[in-house]
């Protein structure tokens, strides 16, 4: 039988590394932060990683992945990582790579995105082709994994282009429908090895002055010519109504089910293994208890920091603390016990 001391586990020191890293120890395996240089101290503090790799910068990944590969390190991917590198830089990546990484692709272009949602049956907010289509209140998105970063509400043609002047050269931007609801970010796990689909958790962003440009009345904001921001700060932990569970579970799953017809950006083939591990539908829920999905997060999310100990779903499924680095860390101490580690690694 194949032993995890022989394996390290390694991500980025950014995004969800700390839960990655502690979830990683709890199972026994070596932990690698790769970090960048002064950027190590929460790291360190909170005692999650056995070993550090300093960069200048994370664009500098492949300067130091041989020395992954010499430890036999297995790289968990985040928001952080997709971002830095790029999905195409990814896709080059030699060393061990939990997750397919041809699913990067669909998930860091909007448009692809759309395609993959809708062809698994899910509802999604109108997007506009053009900005003279626009005839209701819309919110614009730019691609990639940004944090909300630059994302701005325009209720008439008008006012996008006035607003769209502030990101010169932001050529890569979806206009969307602005739904009215509750935002809700489902987080799921898909394990190769059990076959299961389980829901970890729920959170809600808390996001630059949106959520808290309520506590100006009105007048003030208009006389201060306050514009709405969605640069995301933080998360806030959130249990839904039970009565909506089976509808979250059946999005998961037709979701995973569509993602093993999305043609490979290399192969040109299936990606038949599909979308596993971590992932996370961002959706709004509107009055009426639809779920109007706007974008899905083909990794971990940022959303599941709240829940290094475990959410209340964890706890009704394990009993113990389980956040969703540790899921991902079990998984693979599963598979390579199983001698099945291809089966994960992508």
């Amino acid at each position: 039988m194949a032993n995890i001391k022989d394996y390290a586990i390694v991500t980025l020191g950014s995004h969800t590394a700390l839960q990655i890293l502690k979830g990683a120890k709890d199972e026994g395996f070596k932990t690698i932060c790769v970090c960048v240089k002064g950027k190590e101290r929460p790291y360190k503090s909170y005692g999650v990683a056995d070993e550090f790799i300093f960069v200048d910068s994370f664009k500098n990944f492949f300067e130091i992945e041989q020395q992954l590969i010499d430890r036999n390190a297995i790289m968990i991917p985040h928001g952080s990582f997709v971002s830095y590198l790029g999905w195409k830089k990814v896709q080059d990546i030699k060393m061990m790579h939990y997750g397919t990484k041809g699913i990067l692709e669909w998930e860091s272009d909007r448009n692809k995105e759309r395609i993959w949602l809708g062809d698994a049956g899910l509802k999604q907010p109108r997007i506009f082709a053009t900005p003279e289509e626009i005839n209701c209140p819309v919110i614009i998105k730019f691609h990639g994994a940004k944090g909300g970063f630059g994302y701005f509400i325009a209720n008439s043609t008008a006012e996008f282009y006035e607003r769209i002047q502030n990101y010169p050269g932001d050529e890569g931007y979806v206009i969307q429908e602005y739904i009215v609801g509750v935002p809700v970010y489902s987080h799921y796990f898909y394990s190769p090895v059990t076959k299961e689909l389980e829901v970890m958790g729920f959170d809600k962003r808390y996001e630059s002055n949106a959520d808290s440009i309520g506590r100006i009345a009105a007048k003030d904001q208009l006389d201060a010519g306050i514009r709405t921001s969605y640069t995301i700060t933080g998360n806030m932990p959130l249990v839904i109504r039970e009565s909506i569970l089976p509808q979250v579970f059946e999005m998961g799953e037709r979701v995973i089910e569509e993602s093993r017809k999305l043609i490979d950006y290399k192969s040109g083939q299936p990606l038949t293994k599909g979308l596993y591990g971590p992932f996370c539908l961002e959706a709004i829920l509107d009055p009426d208890l639809n779920f109007y999905v706007f974008e899905i997060s083909a990794r971990i999310v940022a959303g599941t920091n709240p829940y290094i100990n475990g959410s209340p779903y964890t706890w009704l499924r394990y009993n113990e603390p389980m956040s969703t680095g540790r899921r991902v860390a079990r998984d693979i101490k599963q598979a390579i016990e199983q001698d099945r580690l291809e089966e994960i690694l992508g």
